[in-house]
């Protein structure tokens, strides 16, 4: 009988394919610890920041997640799930901001993840991000929040609003490119905050906008920061912020700006991050999970250190991250 089915399979050209695991096994650092960040979200699709006890949405967190799977290449279902949550409008309002309120950071991020699925940025959430993000641009250049509350505004938002903004047909305005460039402290590397009486070049925010400066055709300050940023790095490959302690945070996005640039210095920030990530001796529940520093995996910390480590492990930079990578959220080989 199974002889039968077999051929009247073969002869109607259907054939017969076996259901894919559910799961799958892989020595890939990256993808082990994008395996374990999506078994880390809630339902699959979010995550949540918690405030004495009360649960909220936490979009930033989700577009890192995002990011992390679109660079490792997997657990692409679940990067699929986030962008849906993140469309619906009372999520994706309640962080660019509605009336009076508008986030330049929140639609520069959510505009690149929106690219980066291949859904509509022009209606997404029912909001057009790519023009909300363009009417916070001043005459300076620098992208803006209009809020009551202050302009938090960062070289993160510009780097971002500028890597968005590249993809889109239109390019990055030439004065935001030029206004980020400007920004360069005299040592080459670029500090977090605008207009501060002294520049303080600053690790994460110099490994984003050598990225953005890059993408939108910057090579000679871009690589400037570049040299800057491998002063910063400590003897063990990490880097931190300022004098503390390297952390993964900041060394999966070095590691993801010197990648293709400084090989050498980008391969010792890996074996960096690859020294904080749980393994097989560990818990099976926290194997692929990426600690924030030397002092211990961390579940406060975790998830964020993971996601922004995954960027340096997999060695794609962010002009470049693209869906559609394998659906599974693998788990760490343990055998």
């Amino acid at each position: 009988m199974r002889r039968l089915v077999l051929a009247v399979a073969m002869l109607c050209g259907i054939g017969l394919v076996a259901a894919p695991a559910a799961t799958a096994a892989t020595h890939n650092k990256a993808d082990a610890a994008a395996g374990w960040l999506a078994r880390q979200m809630t339902d699959g699709e979010r995550f949540e920041a918690d405030f004495g006890g009360q649960k909220f949405p936490d979009q930033g967190l989700t577009i890192d997640a995002i990011f992390a799977f679109a660079a490792a290449g997997v657990s692409d279902t679940n990067a699929g799930k986030a962008i849906t949550w993140l469309a619906k409008p009372e999520i994706t309002t309640g962080y660019v901001g509605s009336g009076t309120e508008a986030y330049a950071g929140a639609h520069a991020k959510l505009l690149l993840a929106a690219q980066i699925r291949g859904k509509n940025p022009a209606s997404f959430g029912g909001v057009d991000l790519k023009a909300g993000l363009l009417s916070l641009l001043t005459p300076s250049g620098r992208f803006s929040d209009r809020s009551e509350y202050g302009d938090y505004s960062n070289a993160f938002t510009q780097s971002l609003a500028l890597l968005a903004l590249d993809r889109t047909p239109t390019g990055a305005p030439t004065s935001a490119v030029t206004f980020l460039a400007g920004t360069q402290c005299a040592d080459g590397g670029f500090p977090l905050n605008f207009g501060e009486a002294t520049c303080a070049s600053d690790v994460d925010s110099t490994a984003m906008v050598v990225q953005a400066l890059r993408a939108t055709g910057d090579a000679v300050n871009a690589g400037e920061g570049t040299s800057w940023l491998v002063t910063k790095q400590h003897a063990n490959g990490g880097f931190g912020v300022g004098t503390n302690a390297p952390n993964s945070n900041s060394t999966g996005l070095a590691a993801e700006a010197l990648a293709g640039h400084r090989p050498a210095a980008a391969v010792k920030a890996r074996e960096f991050l690859r020294s904080l990530q749980t393994g097989c001796t560990g818990a099976e529940a926290d194997r692929g999970a990426i600690a924030y520093d030397a002092t211990g995996l961390n579940p406060a910390t975790a998830p964020r250190a993971t996601a922004q480590a995954i960027l340096g492990l997999a060695r794609v930079p962010l002009s470049d991250l693209h869906g559609g990578g394998r659906p599974q959220a693998p788990v760490l080989a343990c055998s």
